[in-house]
């Protein structure tokens, strides 16, 4: 077991209620905390919050965007060995007939996202002596409704890119004969309302849990 004071984390959707509840959580816990988000008047508030927090503006929906992105970590802060995906939104009812091309394509820029920023930075996160990687999931992955089918469809998916990520860490340090020092875990919500605090301290305490128990897990939030 470890601790995340020293450490850097990425925080993909960093501008939003959860994303600068965990920023701030995480910086008060002596984290290095790169701040990703989309609008740089919003990330530039949150700059002058600690010594601790980096900020990135990117469009993490752009693969060469977030290539550019590491490129700039590397440089001005260092390896990251913690990612917290918070990209989202929602776009839903109207049953299944309400379920609209537009608004699939608009939820699934989170997967997206999670996509490109995992697969960029996973080298980072297996060398570290304790990575993680933490999306924000949603009960209607267990549950899903017609209203809501595009959203579920898109949370399902990044719940199993997720494992896939568990699963490589998993066969990483096996292969290499070394212990599980990575772990890929999802948070799993009915709503983030109200929870972000809660949120915040689930994700500070990843670093006081070993790596093999948080892997491949679902932590429900309530």
């Amino acid at each position: 077991m470890s601790d995340v004071a020293g450490r850097t984390v990425l925080i993909a959707g960093a501008t939003s209620a959860s994303g600068l509840a965990s920023t701030r959580a995480l910086a008060a816990a002596g984290a290095r905390v790169v701040a990703v988000g989309h609008d740089p008047a919003k990330l530039a508030a949150l700059a002058g919050e600690g010594s601790g927090i980096s900020t990135f503006p990117c469009d993490l929906t752009s693969e060469q965007a977030v290539l550019a992105l590491a490129d700039d970590v590397h440089t001005s802060v260092g390896p990251v060995e913690g990612i917290l995906h918070l990209v989202g939104g929602w776009r839903g009812g109207g049953g299944l007939a309400g379920q609209s091309e537009a608004d699939y394509r608009f939820l699934e820029r989170s997967f997206t996202a999670l996509r490109f920023v995992s697969r960029t930075f996973d080298a980072d996160v297996r060398a570290s002596t304790a990575g993680r990687l933490a999306i924000v999931s949603s009960t209607a992955v267990g549950r899903p409704l017609a209203g809501g089918a595009n959203y579920a469809a898109v949370k399902a998916a990044s719940e199993a890119w997720t494992r896939a990520v568990a699963q490589g860490f998993a066969k990483g340090a096996r292969d290499a004969g070394a212990t599980l020092s990575a772990a890929a875990v999802v948070f799993r919500v009915k709503s983030l309302d109200g929870l972000e605090d809660a949120l915040a301290d689930e994700v500070v305490a990843l670093w006081k849990k070993d790596a093999a128990e948080l892997n491949d897990t679902v932590i429900p939030l309530e």
